[in-house]
């Protein structure tokens, strides 16, 4: 038997170490956690963490009410308790969950009940889902330490463990597809713009 030839065995180690790296993308895939929480109109939300270093999606929906089908204009109607919300799903390696609810107090107003701007209803509560007892824990302090920055109380909703449920296909990525849209243009780009500017004060 012939031995093997030098580009046999450089073959076999090509084909090794792509394994490996297919096994390493695999396991960063698997520590991929969520957070689920809502400040007003969904796009507004979605909009500000898009983008954000650490994470990898950002799904407008629903969470918190009774129906288990859910449509959007169901939910704007204020009767079947659920509240517009984001699920993000990020690598806790880059992003921390308490850096994405720090952000959170920063993305829309959390001291006023049901409503954000002119938008009014139960539906656009702020409000924060715990995926479980950890998170549970850090938005409570969280939301502690960030009570200092506001002159009236923050009435944000923390609760654990609620179903999460994908809003209508046109309502996901609204920003980054209708850029031009009037909401778009009149709330979402000043928002942008301003955590933008408080993040640059912070880094510096």
């Amino acid at each position: 038997m012939k031995p093997r030839s030098s580009r046999t065995l450089f073959n076999c180690l090509h084909i090794l170490l792509l394994a490996i790296s297919v096994h390493l993308c695999l396991g960063a895939s698997m520590n991929e956690e969520y957070a689920v929480l809502g400040g007003g109109c969904f796009w507004c939300v979605e909009a500000v963490y898009q983008g954000q270093k650490g994470i990898a999606s950002v799904t407008s929906g629903y969470a918190a009410g009774k129906d288990p089908h859910p449509t959007y204009e169901d939910v704007c109607t204020g009767k079947t308790g659920h509240a517009e919300v984001v699920r993000i799903a990020f690598d806790p390696a880059v992003i921390s969950y308490e850096k994405i609810i720090d952000l959170f107090w920063d993305a829309h107003d959390p001291t006023t009940l049901n409503r954000q701007g002119a938008d009014h209803g139960t539906q656009y509560r702020s409000i924060i889902v715990a995926q479980n007892p950890e998170q549970l824990e850090v938005a409570k302090k969280s939301l502690a330490r960030a009570q200092s920055r506001f002159r009236s109380p923050i009435v944000t909703e923390i609760i654990e463990g609620a179903e999460f449920f994908p809003a209508e296909a046109y309502h996901q990525d609204f920003y980054e597809r209708n850029p031009n849209h009037p909401y778009n243009r009149a709330v979402i780009a000043p928002k942008l713009d301003k955590i933008k500017s408080m993040t640059e004060k912070k880094d510096h």
